[in-house]
């Protein structure tokens, strides 16, 4: 969740004391099967018409169970908002289908002018999934622009393939900063400070261990080819761990670099645990074949919850709400149709 308003409206009460407040997730995995498994017999039976209030139902069972302070999240989209954005990007998508049939220039054209708005519809769907998030009866909000959007979506990326990887560390940093530093809880804005340098040791770090792990690996097969048999297991098993230490390594940094005001995140994920939820979800996932899936979603979210806490500086209701706006959910929906959000 970021923030972005020009205005900060923040008092500290200096005489309460800092403390150190945890992050919990209190869903259950087989109530949330319930509400999944209804929204999904719904979705089908109304032809889909039902998603928009199956998105709102998950939301609403994931934001309210989570709590800081003692006090839940809220999630406040209206259904037919999100349905009536959602038809607009679907006769969208149709458009382009049939255009690209009948009239092929047409659709080059649209296909063009799609590329070009896309960063438009994800800033638009930031917003809007910040605007429908509440804590303390205060929304998030979020205010990237246009230029900035397409820097990080494609112009820092593609700097990072021209450059081998050597930019990609950077290309994501951009990312991270753009999406906090544009978001705000209120007026008060979030900031990152996290460093070139501070991403830049993770991906070293994740290329050396598979050149330590790789490269013996494959001068064994190669030397031995008896060996060969093992050698895709060991692959699987280093490309795993490379993965979990990705995912934990970039989670811890990106909570230490957060920052609301003068409150500061931190996260403690480790790979041991990370590693533990994954296999045991996967698990059960197959087992189960599929129908552990909103179970695993659940655990894996009390875990990532349980390993995150906020360094509060004095009270967290001294906030001010931001005035209110007008966030269209049209953004957010050509988002899911075009699979680019």
């Amino acid at each position: 969740m970021s923030i972005t308003s020009d205005t900060l409206d923040v008092e500290n009460n200096p005489t309460q004391s800092n403390k150190t407040l945890g992050f919990e997730f209190r869903g259950d995995g087989m109530e949330y099967f319930k509400i999944w498994i209804v929204n999904i017999l719904l979705t089908i039976v109304t032809l889909g018409i039902y998603s928009a209030w199956a998105k709102v139902r998950n939301n609403r069972y994931f934001y309210s169970n989570l709590y800081l302070d003692n006090d839940n999240f809220r999630y406040l989209a209206d259904p037919i908002t999100i349905l009536k954005g959602r038809l607009i990007a679907l006769a969208a998508l149709i458009a382009y289908y049939v255009a690209s049939i009948f009239f092929p220039i047409v659709a080059v054209v649209l296909a063009i002018t799609l590329f070009f708005a896309i960063p438009y519809f994800i800033n638009q769907s930031v917003a809007f999934t910040n605007r429908m998030s509440s804590y303390k009866n205060i929304q998030f909000r979020f205010e990237g622009s246009y230029g900035q959007a397409f820097m990080v979506i494609y112009i820092w990326p593609i700097l990072g393939m021209l450059t081998l990887g050597i930019l990609y560390p950077l290309a994501l940093l951009k990312a991270n900063e753009y999406f906090v530093r544009n978001s705000s809880y209120g007026t008060s804005h979030f900031d990152f400070n996290a460093t070139y340098k501070d991403y830049g040791m993770i991906f070293l770090t994740a290329l050396g261990i598979a050149l330590a792990v790789g490269v013996p690996v494959a001068l064994i097969t190669y030397f031995v080819p008896a060996l060969g048999v093992i050698s895709p297991l060991l692959f699987i098993v280093m490309y795993f761990a490379l993965i979990v230490y990705a995912l934990v390594s970039f989670t811890n940094l990106f909570y230490a670099s957060l920052s609301l005001v003068e409150h500061k995140f931190e996260a403690n994920l480790t790979i041991t645990a990370q590693a533990k939820v994954i296999l045991i979800n996967l698990l059960l996932t197959i087992i189960t074949l599929g129908l552990y899936l909103p179970a695993a979603k659940v655990r894996m979210t009390k875990y990532i919850c349980s390993c995150l806490t906020l360094h509060a500086s004095g009270s967290l209701d001294n906030f001010s709400a931001a005035e209110k706006e007008n966030i269209s959910a049209l953004g957010e929906e050509f988002g899911q149709v075009f699979d680019f959000a």
